[in-house]
């Protein structure tokens, strides 16, 4: 029931899952679509960005769309693995208990929460909470997603818990109301939006 240790996220976890041609499961391609899905969103739902927090921002894929989307806006890079911290510069944490002096207009968690198990999953999603003030992009396989055969299980790494989806809706809905495509807005964000642009509650 123990989250995956920081040393599991080594040289040659990313290789494996990154670099390698055969065996990676990282698209750059589909980033960026996700990216400027995301982006545009955001500016569509009006939610200002200036500062940009990726939890978890392995390679930093997501550094150079935020960039480009939003201009001047900053973004700060956390990761676990102390070989992606010494190799690209970013600050060493986990979304179980980063803490920051001010949350963040924009939050991305991709990939992450699988690897923890179920007391740090639930830490993990109040920490999000806390974290951001505007909007969350979270991306997660569930229990659901294996059990419908949308995860190809051949690249998947096999020590992913496999929580459900209920799981995550719970522990986000007392700080986030979801609005689709991964993306979640955050109760403090005063937003004008329509009351179907929200996800039933």
């Amino acid at each position: 029931m123990q989250s995956a240790a920081a040393d599991v996220f080594d040289e040659a976890y990313y290789k494996r899952f990154y670099f390698d041609r055969k065996t990676k499961v990282v698209d750059p391609q589909h980033v960026e679509r996700l990216g400027a899905f995301i982006c545009a969103y955001l500016r569509y739902l009006r939610v200002p960005v200036q500062r940009v927090l990726d939890v978890g921002c392995g390679i930093g894929l997501w550094k150079d769309i935020v960039e480009r989307h939003f201009p001047g806006a900053s973004y700060h890079g956390v990761e676990l693995s102390d070989y992606l911290c010494d190799r690209y510069g970013w600050e060493r944490g986990s979304v179980v208990d980063f803490e920051a002096k001010k949350p963040f207009d924009f939050v991305i968690c991709q990939g992450v929460l699988p690897y923890l198990g179920p007391p740090d999953l639930k830490l993990a999603l109040q920490n999000l909470g806390r974290l951001s003030e505007g909007a969350l992009y979270l991306e997660a396989v569930t229990l659901e997603d294996f059990e419908r055969d949308v995860v190809d299980e051949e690249v998947t790494d096999p020590n992913l818990y496999r929580h459900r989806a209920s799981v995550y809706r719970r522990g986000l809905a007392r700080s986030f109301r979801e609005v689709g495509g991964g993306l979640w807005l955050s109760r403090r964000a005063e937003l004008p939006l329509y009351s179907l642009e929200f996800a039933a509650e």
